[in-house]
């Protein structure tokens, strides 16, 4: 198995933010999504890897594990068995078969840093082949993944019953492990690749999880101050606004943004920006006020 750099794959260095990489995945899944790239058999192996790299580095702990131990991060738990016996040994002398989960064979990453343990059978040739991987799309809309909830997809001629978490992001995949095709000689089946597409047809704009609004303030209620209703996401909220609050003031209420994703109960904020309104028209007292503020040099 020849080594894989992830972030290569989704043109970064070690250093990424967690941004960094949702923005480069999101970029390079919608650019090889197959979709997109029909017949293109090397566009649907970019969008796999893509996806494969999203997987890992998206998650601290799997980063972690790979940024130690690379495209075998999986095995980890074994590499250290086999570090602890290559020193109880002294480094030669005897020879130790590791696998995970029956006979087989480590990469060629592994193999360079332990120096090729192994007497097993290959894994492809007691397994046989694994099945061909499917894709699929899902248009849901920003309300549908506001909350966590069950759907059934029909593939082919199967119905498959999914939990999609709350906050899942418009483009983002999510591997569904064996609803792919049969394997070949009894290998196991292919992996389904869903991808999301996430309308959204609200007065909010998102950004992760974070949910951004204008609301249209009164010059009066700026200029003076006081409170006023709005709508967030899932409910109304009461605003005070500050005395001689300036035009594209923004606010922040921590907490009522959109679901943060796989972290049950946590989320985003919401960003107001004000939107100070200047009356269409003045009739003779009002415009009377404004003459005397003119007087005053307000």
């Amino acid at each position: 198995m020849e080594f894989i750099d992830y972030y290569k794959i989704l043109g970064l260095d070690k250093n990424a933010t967690e941004k960094q990489i949702k923005s480069a995945y999101r970029k390079l899944a919608r650019k090889y999504h197959p979709d997109l790239n029909p017949n293109d058999e090397g566009a649907k192996q970019k969008f796999q890897q893509v996806n494969e790299a999203n997987e890992v580095l998206s998650d601290p702990e799997k980063r972690k594990k790979y940024d130690q131990y690379g495209k075998d991060w999986e095995h980890a738990e074994a590499f250290e068995q086999a570090r602890k016996a290559r020193a109880d040994s002294g480094g030669h002398g005897r020879r130790y078969t590791y696998s995970t989960g029956g006979e087989g064979e480590f990469s060629d990453f592994f193999e360079s840093m332990f120096g090729g343990f192994g007497a097993g059978r290959s894994r492809r040739s007691q397994q046989g082949f694994k099945g061909q991987d499917f894709n699929a799309s899902l248009q849901l809309s920003l309300k549908d993944v506001y909350r966590t909830h069950k759907r059934t997809l029909t593939i082919g001629d199967k119905n498959i019953r999914i939990t999609i978490p709350a906050g899942i992001e418009d483009g983002q995949t999510i591997k569904i492990k064996g609803y792919g095709g049969p394997g070949i000689n009894g290998g196991p089946k292919g992996d389904l690749y869903l991808t999301f597409d996430i309308v959204n047809n609200t007065e909010f704009r998102r950004d992760g999880a974070n949910l951004y609004k204008t609301i249209r303030l009164p010059l009066t209620t700026a200029v003076l101050g006081g409170e006023f209703t709005a709508d967030s996401f899932d409910g109304k909220v009461k605003l005070k606004v500050k005395p001689l609050t300036q035009n594209n003031t923004r606010v922040k209420l921590k907490g009522k943004g959109f679901p943060i994703y796989k972290q049950e109960g946590s989320f985003g904020d919401l960003i107001i920006t004000y939107d100070v309104q200047l009356p269409d028209t003045l009739n003779a007292e009002q415009k009377s006020l404004f003459e005397a503020l003119k007087k005053s040099n307000l």
